[in-house]
């Protein structure tokens, strides 16, 4: 395990002199990333540090290129006076607070430099103040997306604290994110709509998996079409679908039904380890889904449990198992072997893997190569880790669902026969599109589905995720039961993945109505209007909206809103129950209103004046907020009901000017008796 190096500042120093013994530090004292690591190099690769799941064989490297150049082939470096410093901030904080998503980090270092770099002058990390990181700030917004500029703010927030922390800047820095995390609270727009599109699978795309799934027939289909179906079926993370051992089906035995059946997951976010259960409808499609992987798979595993049994020993298959006591292979031999096309491509791995090859007497031409060179360059073949795939499952080779044999799942090499290697996230997505634009096909263009307008259908692993919880949010099911689900820690996490239409939240409130879902006074009238109770529901529910409490029908096609931001008054609030983030607030409101009626209290004792109508407003204010939190806190009333308070009694403007008629004349009076006592002395 790597050793941390808490770095402390000299308060006699300047920020120059600290600077350079914290760079100091972290070259030489801390052996984050490893103890041999090339401080001096300006590409690292940090795969053996930085674990991420899916990634298959794909290194993970950390390059410390600029913001203006990061998106070229070949990118420039940082500048000299702020590259020792990214170096040694990126390397403490991995120790400090560690981070798979080491891209973030660098983004915002590279906004700070370029922010730096705009003056002209050489962009060295002392001279860093508010004004540098507001700037580092804008350029994140201007080239982000509004989730990722947020996340790429937090970090530059982070570097601002680190440096006043630890004074290394000329002038302290007291800085937060003005980047405001994205909302998902409008439910209507064009920027809603986009956002939508952007996070759910299209019609289109939905519509030919099916067919692709009974089309398929080549591994790379087969496994790509296989994934998407399980995906499908439960809101999983691509990484834990990757990770799925071969023996994950579940299946439970209920007494009058037919058997419970699930998988076995393990949460890539800190979730509990977990039996996902199936809805029963895409029990067979899952069951299919899983046997067609398998079809592709087995081999993989058989290779990965001889190697495992034979950590020094050559696979071979049973048509080249004779092959195994030879001292010399020929090139034809090693092409059965391995896999590969033919001699010369046999004579090509040779040279790549470094092979000797040489010419045996009275042989002729043909080149040979020992055997016990190209076995122990195959053994060197295999996956880093071997045989443990999932360092935090303990989930071997042999054990995994989605492993393949090398090659496998791509057109242009052969597939190896004595090597294997794991199902990447990369490899997925491009079989959904995702380089379609870069020239890869995918099982879309290859089976001939387009989008209605003929363009690329592409989706993204990660769509159909966000797919089923919208669908789980518009059916109404509870936000503890969809973080369940979905393998999420905290229901708050909900929201990002809840893209319910306005149109879904609105025919949710109608259909409520009058059902043994609703609470309040509409529960109540629909059974006595002699019309139809969906024709009740569209006129007593015209429209809704999203609040801070809940939703709001109120018809603003009739009026305006009378009460803004008194959501609390109005009869035109609804609530759902099990909408954890909302009873959060309004829990939070009851406990606000509940301090400001005790100052009101205290005002009306000593006798302020007009303080006793505001003692009147916030008691009813907690009246209506305690008896809402009642509702929510009931056991009778089910997860997803809506709940609508009774109208609140409100004084008519009638009432109300003649208090103020009251009032005024009360005032007039007074003033008059005391000119009268004036002008008698008195």
């Amino acid at each position: 395990m790597a050793e941390i190096v808490l770095f402390t500042p000299k308060a006699e120093f300047d920020a120059r002199a600290n600077l350079l013994g914290f760079v100091d530090v972290c070259r030489t004292k801390i052996t984050i990333f490893g103890a041999d690591l090339p401080f001096q190099e300006n590409v690292w690769d940090v795969t053996e540090s930085v674990k991420i799941q899916g990634r298959g064989g794909k290194r993970e490297r950390i390059t410390f290129s600029n913001a203006a150049t990061v998106d070229e082939k070949v990118p420039e470096m940082m500048h000299e006076s702020f590259l020792s410093f990214a170096k040694a901030y990126v390397r403490y904080m991995q120790g400090m607070r560690p981070t798979k998503a080491i891209h973030n980090r660098m983004a915002a270092l590279r906004a700070i430099e370029a922010a730096l770099l705009e003056n002209g002058a050489a962009p060295d990390p002392i001279r860093i103040d508010s004004r540098v990181l507001n700037r580092a700030a804008q350029i994140v917004v201007d080239r982000f997306s509004d989730g990722a500029a947020y996340r790429v703010g937090g970090q530059i927030e982070m570097v601002g604290a680190f440096l006043a922390e630890n004074k290394l800047t000329s002038v302290a820095v007291r800085w937060h994110n003005p980047i405001k995390r994205p909302s998902s609270a409008v439910r209507v727009g064009k920027e809603f709509d986009e956002q939508r599109e952007e996070k759910l699978p299209s019609a289109a795309a939905l519509d030919a998996l099916p067919r692709i799934f009974r089309l398929a027939t080549e591994p790379a289909d087969v496994i790509t079409v296989s994934v998407a179906a399980i995906l499908l079926a439960s809101p999983d993370r691509i990484s834990e679908v990757l990770t799925l051992p071969d023996a994950c089906e579940v299946r439970e035995s209920r007494k009058g039904k037919e058997d419970a059946y699930g998988l076995r997951w393990w949460p890539a976010k800190g979730a509990e380890p977990m039996v996902k259960w199936l809805v029963p409808s895409m029990v067979s499609v899952m069951q299919e889904a899983l046997q067609k992987i398998r079809s592709v798979t087995t081999e993989a595993r058989r290779i990965a449990l001889w190697y495992e049994q034979h950590p020094c020993q050559l696979y071979l298959t049973a048509d080249v198992a004779h092959l195994r006591g030879r001292e010399w292979l020929s090139m034809a031999e090693l092409a059965e072997i391995l896999g590969v096309k033919d001699r010369v491509a046999a004579n090509a791995w040779c040279k790549s893997a470094g092979v000797a090859t040489q010419k045996l007497d009275g042989g002729g031409k043909k080149l040979h190569a020992q055997f016990r060179d190209v076995e122990f360059a195959v053994l060197g073949m295999l996956p880093s880790g071997f045989p443990i795939l999932d360092d935090l499952t303990g989930l071997r080779y042999s054990e995994a669902l989605l492993i393949v044999r090398r090659n496998e799942l791509g057109s242009q090499r052969g597939t190896y026969r004595c090597m294997i290697e794991t199902v990447s996230i990369g490899q997925i997505n491009t079989g959904l599109g995702g380089r379609i634009e870069h020239g890869h096909e995918s099982i879309f263009s290859r089976f001939d589905f387009t989008e209605p307008d003929g363009n690329h259908i592409a989706v993204t692993s990660h769509q159909f995720r966000h797919y089923l919880n919208t669908l789980a949010q518009a059916g109404g099911l509870s936000q503890l039961d969809i973080a369940k689900w979905s393998g999420r820690r905290d229901v708050r996490q909900n929201e990002a993945y809840d893209h319910v239409t306005s149109g879904q939240m609105l025919q949710k409130i109608r259909n409520a109505v009058g059902g043994d879902q609703m609470f309040g006074p509409l529960a109540e009238l629909p059974k006595k209007v002699p019309i139809r109770r969906d024709e009740f529901a569209r006129l007593i529910v015209p429209t809704a909206h999203t609040t801070d409490l809940g939703y709001c029908v109120h018809d603003y096609t009739a009026s305006p809103c009378q009460l803004h931001m008194d959501c609390i008054h109005c009869q035109d609030l609804v609530c759902v129950k099990g909408n954890v983030e909302k009873e959060a607030f309004l829990r939070q409101c009851l406990n606000e209103a509940l301090g400001l009626m005790s100052k009101a209290q205290e005002a009306t004792a000593e006798g302020y004046s007009g303080s006793d109508r505001w003692l009147d407003h916030h008691r009813t204010t907690v009246e209506r907020l305690t008896q809402l939190c009642s509702i929510m806190d009931d056991p009778a009333v089910p997860e997803g009901a809506i709940i609508q308070l009774a109208t609140p009694t409100m004084p008519s403007r009638l009432d109300l000017a003649t208090e103020k008629g009251k009032f005024k004349l009360k005032n007039e009076q007074t003033y008059i008796l005391a000119d009268i006592k004036a002008l008698l002395g008195d």
